[in-house]
């Protein structure tokens, strides 16, 4: 293999490597987010238990619905965003092999990083439905609180 096919070689895989860093930095914000869903869910869970009043009971049990909505959502993401490190990683792999092959992949390296891009994709439009929830969430409690406080008032 010469310098030129090296050098260009190289270059087809750096576009597959910026995709796997911006990927994998979504997928740590997923990751994040899972956590604080988690231990919303708990502390919703532990408070539910000291609730006798029927409809501040329904109204807790619809926030833990939401959270483990949210909670789904996120693991959809991160399956995706996991799928899409795959494709990159497989992509980089194919770019390489295809080189030593005389180009016999024909067009597998570019069906892999579409497949990638495609799987971030789905993965962030996800995230910002789940972003959605998660404020709907904090409104719909501070709305809550606020009315709460407001009976308690003189």
């Amino acid at each position: 293999m010469n310098n030129i096919t090296d050098h260009a070689v190289l270059t087809a895989m750096l576009a597959p490597a910026f995709f796997l860093t911006a990927t994998a930095s979504l997928l740590l914000s997923a990751n994040n987010r899972l956590a604080r869903i988690i231990d919303r869910a708990r502390t919703l869970l532990r408070e539910l238990v000291d609730i006798e009043d029927q409809a501040e009971r329904g109204l807790y049990e619809r926030r833990i619905a939401l959270q483990r909505r949210r909670s789904l959502i996120i693991l959809r993401a991160g399956q995706l965003l996991y799928g899409a490190i795959s494709f990159f990683v497989g992509t980089s792999l194919a770019v390489a092999v295809d080189t030593f092959l005389d180009h016999r992949l024909g067009s597998i390296p570019v069906w892999l990083a579409a497949l990638g891009v495609l799987a971030m994709f789905a993965a962030s439009l996800l995230l910002a439905r789940e972003s959605t929830l998660a404020v709907t969430a904090i409104n719909e409690e501070m709305d809550h609180r606020h009315a709460q406080s407001r009976k308690r008032l003189p």
